[in-house]
């Protein structure tokens, strides 16, 4: 397995509960402070392939800044990663990557799964 990659959002007790039960396995996750260091539309594409679903299942749609920018959950997919990649607080966290997969750790335990075959 290569190594496993975590948008991370430190105050977020969910994204905490993720990376510690990663840590807890033996994991050396990456950690990236999405929100310092946001990811770039392509990157965000590349993480809905690994994903497999719509642009609209990793994002924060109950984020006031969602509807503020008059988003809707069934806007096309380009212009939700747009919005993403300009305000990554919109990115659901936390997301994890390993192997060409992607899991978005909500509930936390989702992380896991990048360590089964």
């Amino acid at each position: 397995m290569t190594g496993i990659v975590i948008w991370h959002n430190p105050r977020c007790s969910k994204s905490r509960e993720a990376l510690r039960l990663l840590e807890e396995t033996g994991a050396e996750p990456t950690v990236r402070r999405y929100l310092d260091v946001p990811p770039t539309e392509k990157e965000l594409r590349e993480t809905l392939d690994m994903l497999g679903g719509c642009a609209i299942g990793m994002m924060r749609t109950g984020e006031d800044l969602f509807s503020e920018l008059d988003l809707t959950k069934d806007a096309p997919d380009e212009v939700l990663i747009a919005a993403m990649a300009a305000h990554p607080r919109l990115i659901e966290r936390p997301i994890a990557m390993a192997d060409g997969r992607a899991v978005v750790g909500r509930p936390p335990e989702r992380v896991l799964e990048l360590l089964e075959d």
